[in-house]
Parts: C-alpha cells; structure tokens; sequence
C-alpha cells in the first residue's frame, strides 16, 4: 500500500479481466501466468477454491476469483489463465484473461471508494485512471489472506 501512496512513483502492473471489469496485481507478486490444468478438487473446501494443480512438482491451490468475489460463475474457455502469486504460499488465481503488463504513475491512482459491509474496500489499494478505462489495484497479500477458509487450504495442501 505504500507504493500507491508515495506520489510520482511507478507501479508495474499485470492487469487482468473479470466479467468487464478490469483488475491489477503488484507484478513483483507475480511467479508466472499459465493457462488452464487439469484441476484436482479438495473436498470440503470453500466453494471459491477450485482446487490443485501440480506446477512443476509442487502441489499448489488454485481460487477462481469469479466465486471469490461473488461474481456470476462462468466457464472457463480459451482466454481463461491462472495467474499463479507468491504471497508467502504460492497459490493461483483463475481469471477470465490476461490483458497486458503496464506501468502507471501512482499520481493517476486515486484511493478506493468507501464500502460498507462486506470489507471489499480492505483488498483494494486503489483505482487507477487509465486514458478511457478504470483499473482496480488488487493488495492480493490482503485478499488471500482474508477469512479462515485459507489456512485451511493451504494446512490442507502441505499435508
């Protein structure tokens, strides 16, 4: 969160699509963005977690941000990927595509909105401005890291 409120800093970004709407995380969170596995489900797990893969001999979760954020659930097709963070567990994010890798000045990011309820306001470091679109900057740390189902899956998964 520092980084967005420093002024005349650049955020590098990897942006990507849910539904319409278009998001970005800390490039240096990313590991690799890869496209869609086989998925081996957890029983029990929180309906938004998916399941596993195996990324090179590591058994890592994989959340389907769609179910994470209460979105309307969507197959996945040929834009789909898994954009797989560190966040001091490796896990993976199903997203609906990929756009682009960026830089934006921190001067055009503006603070998120003030939520009641449900605490979304806590996973969203701000709203950057774009020429004709809006881009949310995920703290992907703060989102993974909410609710007790994660420390479940993750004790799950190194067991």
């Amino acid at each position: 969160m520092a980084a967005v409120e420093t002024k005349n800093d650049i955020l590098q970004l990897v942006s990507f699509k849910l539904g319409n709407e278009e998001y970005a995380v800390d490039i240096l969170k990313v590991q690799e963005i890869n496209r869609m596995v086989e998925i081996t489900t957890i029983p029990n797990a929180p309906s938004y977690v998916e399941g596993v893969i195996n990324l090179r001999g590591k058994v890592i979760p994989v959340i389907n941000l769609r179910k994470k954020f209460g979105f309307e659930s969507k197959d996945m097709d040929a834009h789909s990927r898994i954009i797989v963070v560190d966040v001091g567990n490796t896990i993976g994010l199903i997203v609906d595509s990929v756009s682009e890798v960026l830089r934006l000045s921190s001067d055009t990011v503006e603070p998120p909105p003030r939520m009641t309820g449900n605490g979304s306001a806590d996973y969203i470091l701000g709203i950057g401005k774009l020429e004709d679109r809006l881009l949310i900057l995920l703290d992907i740390e703060s989102l993974l890291k909410d609710g007790k189902d994660q420390g479940y899956l993750i004790e799950q998964v190194q067991n």
